[in-house]
């Protein structure tokens, strides 16, 4: 057996790139998958300073996505002109990283999996906007959760400190990008593997497991 800890901001759009490449493995008998929340910005103070401004940043990100759209093995899965139109500042991923772990809560460690994949569709393929409690209420009531009492659970300061301890794991680990694999509790892989490293590094685990 070997595990695997995911580690992700919804508006990363290489973690959208892997996140499908990792779901062939999800069944996998000897594989076990957890998600790790990791968010780059919290707020627009936050990108400010990375950035210089909402505006900056906007642009900066949606060249990032035009370099992941040309790696996906699905291209047709981002809309990146469709995020350049909209007329809402670029948002963080610290309200998706919230209600992907109430949902990891309330539902189990696999609904965190498909509350983060629905949010980055919502985020790269709709273009909507994931800083958006409604957004958010909508993409949790489209796997069938109870988007409301996953939105008021957002706002407990235990969920917030899980969200946290996630975020201080990652540091512990010198987690500094995102996607970030952890594996087996030692061994970081901070790349958007393709889906043949991907097979050849679990393969290589699973033998040195055996």
């Amino acid at each position: 057996m070997i595990t695997i800890d995911f580690f992700h901001d919804a508006v990363c759009g290489w973690c959208y790139v892997l996140s499908p490449r990792l779901r062939r493995w999800a069944d996998h008998p000897q594989v076990q998958i957890r998600q790790r929340c990791f968010v780059l910005q919290r707020n627009e103070q936050e990108m400010i300073e990375r950035f210089g401004s909402m505006a900056l940043a906007k642009a900066e990100i949606l060249r990032h996505w035009q370099q992941c759209q040309a790696a996906a093995d699905d291209p047709a899965r981002f809309n990146t002109e469709g995020m350049r139109a909209k007329p809402f500042s670029y948002p963080s991923g610290w309200l998706a990283a919230l209600f992907a772990k109430a949902a990891e809560i309330t539902y189990g460690t696999a609904a965190h999996w498909d509350m983060f994949d629905e949010i980055q569709r919502r985020h790269l393929l709709l273009n909507e906007n994931i800083g958006s409690e409604d957004t958010l209420i909508a993409a949790a009531n489209t796997l069938g959760f109870d988007g409301k009492a996953l939105a008021a659970q957002v706002k407990t300061e235990e969920l917030r400190l899980l969200v946290e301890d996630d975020i201080a794991l990652a540091r512990r680990l010198n987690v500094r990008s995102i996607p970030t694999l952890l594996i087996n509790g030692k061994t970081l892989v901070s790349s958007t593997l393709s889906n043949e490293q991907l097979e050849q590094l679990i393969e290589q685990q699973l033998a040195e497991a055996a």
